[in-house]
Order: C-alpha cells, then sequence, then structure tokens
C-alpha cells in the first residue's frame, strides 16, 4: 500500500466531517426525519449521494467552473434563501400549535415521503455554500495530494456517510424524550430558528 495512501484518506474525512457537521438546514431537517421515523433511509442516501457527486466533481476540478458563473450562484442563492424562510415558516407554526395536536413520532409516520424526499433534495441543492463548500474548497484541497487525491476524496466521501446514517438513525435515541408534544414544539422552535436565520443571512449574502 502507498504510504501516503492513509494520510490522505484520514485527512479527506477530516476535512469532509469538519465541514458537514456544523449545524445547518440540512443537518436540522436530517434530525427532525430521523427523530421522527420517516423516510430516514432515502433521506440519508440522499445527503450522501449528493455530497459525493460534488465532491467527485470538486476533485475532478470543475471549482474553476463554479468561480467562472457568479450569476449561477446568485440565482441558486435567492431561491435557497426563499425556500429556507418558507421551511422555517412551516417550522415556526408547527411549534406555535397547541400541545394537543398529534405531534408524537408513531402519529409522523404516515407523513408523506416523497414530500421529504422533495425537501431534503431542495435543501442540498438549493444551497450555493454547497458548492463553494464541497466543490470549490474541497476540490482546492484534494488538488494538493496530487496523486492521491482521489483517496482524498474518498475520505470526504466516508465522513459523509459517516455523519448523516449516525444523525439520522442515531436520533431515533431522543425518541423517548420526544414522546411529549412539548418537547417536539421545542425542536420545532430549534428547527425553524435555524432554517430562518440561514435563510435570511443566504439572501442577504446574495443581494
Amino acid at each position: 500500500m502507498n504510504s501516503g495512501f492513509l494520510p490522505a484518506a484520514l485527512a479527506g474525512f477530516g476535512t469532509g466531517l469538519s465541514l458537514i457537521v456544523a449545524i445547518g438546514a440540512q443537518n436540522a431537517f436530517v434530525l427532525r426525519q430521523g427523530v421522527r421515523g420517516q423516510a430516514v433511509l432515502a433521506v440519508v442516501g440522499i445527503c450522501f449521494v449528493s455530497d459525493a457527486v460534488l465532491i467527485a466533481l470538486g476533485v475532478a476540478g470543475l471549482g474553476a467552473v463554479v468561480t467562472a458563473w457568479p450569476a449561477a450562484l446568485t440565482v441558486v442563492g435567492l431561491a435557497g434563501g426563499g425556500f429556507l424562510l418558507c421551511y422555517g415558516a412551516l417550522a415556526a407554526r408547527r411549534a406555535l400549535r397547541p400541545a394537543g395536536e398529534a405531534l408524537s413520532v408513531r402519529g409522523a409516520a404516515a407523513g408523506s415521503v416523497r414530500t421529504a424526499v422533495l425537501t431534503c433534495l431542495a435543501m442540498t441543492w438549493l444551497n450555493p455554500h454547497v458548492y463553494l463548500d464541497t466543490v470549490l474548497l474541497l476540490g482546492s484541497v484534494a488538488s494538493d495530494q496530487g496523486a492521491m487525491r482521489w483517496v482524498f476524496g474518498a475520505g470526504a466521501m466516508l465522513a459523509s456517510l459517516v455523519w448523516f446514517t449516525g444523525l439520522g438513525y442515531g436520533a431515533r435515541l431522543l425518541g423517548g424524550v420526544l414522546s411529549r408534544p412539548a418537547a417536539w414544539r421545542v425542536l420545532d422552535a430549534l428547527v425553524a430558528a435555524t432554517m430562518l436565520l440561514m435563510g435570511g443571512m443566504l439572501l442577504a449574502r446574495t443581494l
């Protein structure tokens, strides 16, 4: 085995994980789907496959194309910011519902898998920071690895798989805590705050 294989893979894993674990709209959504037990496999799969595709594009050198099309990032930023504000408003509305409404984990199973999938796709691909962080930043760091750049990319992909799998399925451990409507309202309030803050910041930076 090449002596540079393991260091490159570990560097990719660490860099990828550092970019993914920050609390954001996508992570908040995955967490909520996990505690609800709704479309978890689909959501985790979308997050990982999307990251893997973007990381591969970055390692292949697509970062130069991204920086050459600032107008495209502006359009994505406006669409993504508006989407996050709308989702945040819906989460805030759920948080303000009377405690008597069905907010339990069991009751959430009837939710639409299609809606969860479309929402996850929108949160992933309508966020310009995904392209800047994954394609541009990871791609530029990978280029410094020379012949080991694809090993670095594989390490970053593994970090994405580990994180989203752990977040989505590990969230079920909170099922007992979130069996009470009041706890769900707190979670939805946190999700709303995250979405509204990120949506507002995204629009402010784009405009």
